[in-house]
């Protein structure tokens, strides 16, 4: 067993359960490890704080799978914590479609699965889970018998692992074409193409949020990819449904799946730049009674943070300024490191320079089958915030 010592002067935050070991916290490494193996790691005074997979290559040197000392990293391993990890999102009410496995938030550093109905998505984006996949897909068959198993580590995140980018089936070859249901809805998801996993699971919960808002209303929605929160707001009573994205494909895909439910009739979508139509209907005196607003992440690093912040204060701004007085703005970040505080301090500058007034609707994080642990921020990555403006 390769064993790992931490210098004497290092954060208490691995010791509190952060499970990263990063390179410049190590003080001495026992063994020769090539990447991905099992590794032991201690304190500078020797004592055990977890196992983990390890990988030299990398500026997180050890992922810790766990703080006891008689847990064996084996297949039976994956298969109690997959196990483990389905029971709890069953007693959460999530049965059809769910994140099953949310990296770090459930003691899988690194590995995401998604589970749309009988179809299972995978991503290892680190050398030492990418090690176990053949245990994961052998725990996945056991315990649900799945159609299908699809890999989409076509992300450039496993370079910084020295893994190559790749997609392609882990089980038997399907129709990576599929239909789901959601809050009363049927979407198509395109597991192989569509972006991440195919399909954002994170929203599912806070659609419904919107159902009371939308009744009679015009709404607007800007980047709106698929159409989920669009054809939401149809299905909760919306007069008319206006949504853009810059992505042919994706309006492509968002007015397939308002015809897949009968709203094409009340949705329509639009293939611009939604920067510059909002800049310029905001001039125009355009007003919607409900406009929704989901921006992809504007950052991955923290050199880039005041560029997101700038980003999101513009977009709000344009947003409030289309939302007729007393109207709603339905608002989302999906960046980690714009947490919830500076989040709000956001939404606030926007509303100062729009010189119009907010009142607090609901203020969420992501779908409860994406669990946040205290003390990760990468866990507490989504806001989504209702307000009424005033």
């Amino acid at each position: 067993m390769i064993k790992v010592y931490l210098r004497q002067k290092i954060s208490n935050r691995v010791i509190n359960g952060h499970p990263w070991i990063f390179a410049n916290e190590v003080k001495e490494i026992e063994g020769n490890p090539e990447g991905g193996e099992t590794a032991e790691v201690f304190t500078h005074d020797k004592k055990f704080i977890g196992k983990g997979y390890i990988n030299p290559k990398s500026q997180i040197l050890v992922r810790l799978l766990t703080r006891n000392r008689q847990d064996e990293i084996n297949e039976t391993f994956f298969y109690d914590r997959l196990a483990e990890a389905w029971n709890y999102r069953k007693r959460l009410g999530y049965a059809e479609n769910c994140r099953l496995i949310f990296g770090e938030a459930d003691q899988l550093p690194q590995l995401i699965i998604d589970k749309f109905n009988d179809y299972f998505v995978i991503q290892t984006l680190a050398l030492g889970i990418d090690r176990w996949k053949p245990a994961i897909v052998k725990a996945i068959e056991k315990i649900f018998s799945p159609k299908g198993i699809y890999e989409r580590n076509d992300v450039p995140v496993r370079e910084l692992e020295g893994l190559p980018q790749q997609k392609g089936f882990l089980s038997a070859p399907f129709d990576t074409n599929i239909v789901i249901n959601e809050n009363g809805l049927k979407f198509n998801v395109d597991i192989a193409n569509g972006q991440k996993t195919g399909y954002f699971l994170d929203q599912q919960d806070n659609r419904r949020a919107i159902q009371h808002i939308v009744k009679g209303a015009d709404v607007l929605g800007a980047f709106c990819y698929t159409g989920t929160f669009e054809i939401h707001a149809a299905y909760y009573g919306a007069k008319s449904v206006l949504g853009l994205d810059i992505s042919e494909n994706a309006c492509a895909q968002a007015t397939a799946n308002a015809a897949l439910n009968g709203y094409d009739g009340v949705c329509r979508f639009s293939c611009v730049n939604a920067f510059d139509v909002l800049k310029a209907w905001t001039k125009e005196g355009r007003q919607y009674d409900v406009v929704m607003l989901d921006p992809p992440s504007f950052t991955k690093t923290r050199e880039n943070i005041q560029k997101a912040i700038t980003g999101y204060k513009e977009i709000n701004l344009r947003g409030m300024k289309l939302v007729k007085p007393g109207g709603f703005l339905v608002t989302s970040s999906c960046t980690n490191l714009v947490q919830p505080d500076l989040f709000m301090e956001i939404i606030g500058m926007a509303a100062k320079d729009a010189r119009r007034k907010l009142r607090q609707v609901t203020f969420q994080a992501q779908s409860s089958d994406h669990p946040i642990i205290p003390g990760m921020e990468n866990t507490n990555y989504l806001k989504f915030l209702i307000v009424q403006v005033l």
